[in-house]
């Protein structure tokens, strides 16, 4: 790959222009540690393709999830390709554990509060002044403008919001290894061809606190370089262990998820529906079955496939679609200990006296009922998501996603607010 201009040298990175691909850039990470606004430096062979493996795979388990980033993909072992952005010269640092410059900052807060909703801060990125924090208010007073792009209060709140459900969705990912992400900081840039804003930068062991099963002594980040008082290369060859060993678990954040939908359809008229069903759980990468069988004419055969799916260890959600009389959920709920969701489909003549099939269920059966597919699929995500760190993440992507498409329609209709 041609590399054109150098765009900026940060102190471990290095950005370059790409003249054969508009709109791109290429990020090569350095063998280079630094803490205090790089006043405290050492070389540290590997960091480079330890860090740019970490980064791609975070950014990658993100696209999956939703998140817009402006990562592309990966190049070399040290360097990866992403959207050309004009950077926000803020960091935005999310906390779910008091620690470190934050007790300094508010003396009286013991270390280990638990914030709860998440603490939310942001820095102005000024190393002679030490990255100052920044109100609200000020990042709006600052009045950034990339090319025609202004940052709003909107911007704002949408990048804020953006940060919380990133690191949730990090924090909830890292706790399926059993390990507790403290806080987190991120960037976010401008595209320059595009004008949307793109979470930026890098993401590796620089921009978090990780502590296995939740024990401090036991950190992996670069806090642990950050406390030398003296460095040593055995020193160094410890930092270097623990940046391998946060990029080997990364690895493992994305797994196919253990999760399906069995659709039961009453007759093949309800095919129709069982598709929508099978269609929204894509989008949350939940596998989906489409079986026809009546519980009215057929009871055996539609326990006999129940039971197939139970007897596999997979984790099943049965979703019922059956009109006029509903047998299929409450014969299926009587008969399985698995969740079982009534979505009846919906007529214009009967439809308002059939679903009362689906919502008048005898004793001791215990299936919801929604009146949509979608309502469906996103009823049985959620019930995967207690357990599944990925599927919740999408659930949370989507949620970001509806509110951000709401904030943008009312810009529309009030484009002076």
């Amino acid at each position: 790959m041609r590399l054109g201009d150098l765009i900026i040298e940060g102190k471990t990175k290095q950005v370059f222009d790409l003249p054969d691909h508009p709109g791109q850039v290429y990020i090569l990470s350095k063998d280079r540690i630094t803490a205090g606004d790089g006043v405290k430096a050492h070389n540290l062979e590997g960091k480079a393709v330890i860090s740019t493996d970490t980064a791609c795979k975070v950014f990658e388990y993100l696209n999956n999830a939703g998140i817009k980033t402006h990562f592309i993909r990966r190049d070399k072992d040290n360097a990866f390709v992403a959207r050309k952005c004009k950077m926000i010269p803020i960091e935005w640092v999310a906390r779910r554990i008091a620690t470190g410059s934050f007790l300094k900052r508010n003396p009286g807060v013991p270390e280990g509060f638990r914030f709860a909703p998440l603490k939310l801060e942001t820095f102005f990125k000024d190393d002679a002044n030490h990255d100052p924090q920044w109100s609200q208010e000020q990042l709006i007073a600052a009045n950034f403008q990339f090319g025609n792009v202004k940052i709003s209060q909107k911007d704002i709140d949408l990048l804020t919001k953006t940060t919380a459900t990133v690191f949730e969705i990090l924090e909830r990912t890292w706790s399926s290894l059993d390990c507790t992400l403290v806080d987190m900081k991120v960037e976010y840039g401008v595209d320059q061809e595009t004008g949307e804003l793109l979470l930026s930068d890098l993401i590796d062991s620089d921009s978090w606190r990780l502590w296995p099963s939740g024990d401090k002594r036991l950190m992996k980040d670069k806090q642990v370089y950050r406390n030398l008082q003296e460095v040593t290369d055995k020193d160094l060859e410890k930092v270097k262990t623990n940046f391998s060993w946060v990029a080997e678990k990364v690895g493992e954040f994305t797994k196919t998820p253990n999760a399906r939908i069995a659709v039961f359809m009453g007759a093949a008229s309800d095919m129709v529906y069982g598709q929508k069903v099978q269609k929204e759980a894509q989008n949350f990468g939940i596998d989906c079955d489409l079986r026809i069988t009546s519980a009215h004419k057929q009871t055996d055969q539609t326990l006999k496939i129940a039971a197939q799916y139970e007897s596999d260890g997979v984790p099943t959600v049965f979703v019922a679609i059956a009109g006029r009389s509903n047998g299929l959920g409450p014969v299926l709920s009587g008969n399985t200990t698995y969740p079982v969701i009534n979505c009846p489909p919906m007529t214009p003549d009967w439809g308002a006296q059939d679903v009362w099939s689906s919502l008048r269920m005898p004793s001791g059966l215990g299936c919801g009922t929604v009146l949509t597919p979608e309502a469906a699929a996103i009823h049985a995500a959620e019930i995967f998501a207690l357990s599944n760190h990925q599927v919740w993440s999408r659930l949370r992507v989507r949620q970001l996603n509806t509110w951000a498409r709401l904030i943008k329609d009312d810009s529309k209709i009030n484009p002076e607010l």
